[in-house]
C-alpha cells in the first residue's frame, strides 16, 4: 500500500483535505499519514463544523504537528508525497524557505529532497509579490502549486462534485486511479472553442 502525507493548514478550504481523507479512505489502495495544524483545526470546525477527532478518524495515521522526531520528518520513511491542502501563505512561505519548524514544513521538506512529490492547494486571494515569489521558490525546487479553482466545463450540480473535480486532478498528479470525476474527451455536440 502507498503512503501520502495530507497536511491541513489555517487557509479557508479545509473541505480539500477533509474530502481528500474521505475519498482516499474510500479507494483503500493508500496510506493517509495526517499533518494537521491548530489553525487548521479552527478553520475546519468553522468551515465544516467538524472538530480535531473528526477529521483525524478519517486517517490511518496521525501525528502531532510538533513532533518533528516522527515517521514523516524522516526520507527513510517511504512516501509517494505530500498534498498541503489547504495551504496557507504562511505554510507556503515555510516550505518556499526550508524553514522546517512543525512537522507540516519538515515532512514538506523531506520531500522536496528526496524528489518526492509535493502539492500545494495554495489558498489566498489577492496575491502580493512575496507570495507570488514564494510559489515560484517551490516550483523550482519540484513543488507543485495547484490552486483550487474551480472548473465548470463538467457543469458540476453539487459542491461536492466542485471540489472533487480539483481531488481529481490531485490523484492524478500521483497517478492515483480514481473515478471522482469526468474526464474531458473533447467538445460535446460539436460545439468549438469560438461557438
Amino acid at each position: 500500500m502507498r503512503r501520502l502525507i495530507i497536511a491541513i493548514t489555517g487557509a479557508t478550504g479545509a473541505i480539500y483535505g477533509v474530502q481528500l481523507l474521505r475519498r482516499l479512505r474510500a479507494l483503500k489502495s493508500i496510506e493517509t499519514h495526517l499533518l494537521l495544524s491548530p489553525a487548521g483545526v479552527l478553520t475546519a470546525h468553522q468551515e465544516l463544523d467538524l472538530k480535531r477527532g473528526d477529521i483525524e478518524a478519517l486517517a490511518d495515521a496521525v501525528y502531532n504537528v510538533n513532533d518533528v522526531g516522527a515517521a514523516v520528518a524522516s526520507g527513510s520513511f517511504a512516501t509517494a508525497g505530500m498534498v498541503i491542502a489547504p495551504c496557507s501563505m504562511k505554510t507556503l512561505a515555510a516550505v518556499a524557505h526550508g524553514h522546517a519548524d512543525n512537522l507540516i514544513t519538515r515532512a514538506a521538506d523531506v520531500c522536496l529532497k528526496e524528489r518526492r512529490r509535493v502539492v500545494l492547494l495554495a489558498r489566498e486571494a489577492p496575491l502580493n509579490l512575496a507570495h507570488i515569489r514564494n510559489m515560484e521558490a517551490v516550483t523550482l525546487m519540484g513543488g507543485i502549486i495547484f490552486p483550487p479553482s474551480p472548473a465548470f466545463y463538467h457543469r458540476p450540480q453539487t459542491f461536492e462534485q466542485m471540489v472533487d473535480h480539483t481531488l481529481a486532478r490531485v490523484l492524478d498528479l500521483f497517478e492515483i486511479e480514481h473515478e471522482l470525476a469526468p474526464r474531458w474527451n473533447g467538445w460535446r455536440d460539436g460545439a468549438s472553442a469560438t461557438a
